[in-house]
């Protein structure tokens, strides 16, 4: 099979420049694109453990350590126990991280379109859903 056949090598490629691209519009932010899907998360949900925003965004939990320490570095995010559990800890939004979310919504937003809009509107759904029957897909493999 020739490389450029090969799904996992197209879908590989395809995140790969998508990724950049979307790095390239955040960076104004400080935030890199999984430091975006954190704050998202949060923004949705403020106050979640660790392991829940791993689970949520399909993260390995020793990952998502030294993302959060990036974020908490950068003052986006901080760490504060559990009232209800002395051995979890939460990761909570900080002003900086709450602030942030009106404006890199908004590039997300933009950016989001800018790469679908390579695609008709007919082709943008049926893209989505194709790749939504793959993830699937491939869970149930």
């Amino acid at each position: 099979m020739e490389l450029n056949q090969c799904i996992n090598f197209l879908l590989t490629k395809t995140h790969q420049i998508v990724l950049n691209y979307f790095r390239a519009k955040l960076q104004k932010f400080g935030v890199t694109p999984v430091q975006y899907a954190i704050l998202s998360c949060l923004w949705i949900k403020n106050e979640r453990t660790a392991t829940q925003i791993a689970q949520k965004l399909s993260l390995d939990g020793s990952t998502i350590t030294g993302i959060l320490d990036r974020m908490a570095n950068k003052d986006l995010i901080k760490r504060e126990p559990d009232p209800n559990d002395r051995r979890a800890i939460r990761v909570v939004l900080t002003d900086k991280g709450i602030q942030l979310r009106e404006p890199i919504e908004e590039t997300i937003k933009v950016s989001n379109q800018s790469v679908l809009d390579i695609l008709s509107k007919d082709e943008q759904e049926q893209f989505v859903n194709y790749l939504e029957r793959i993830i699937n897909g491939v869970n149930k493999l």
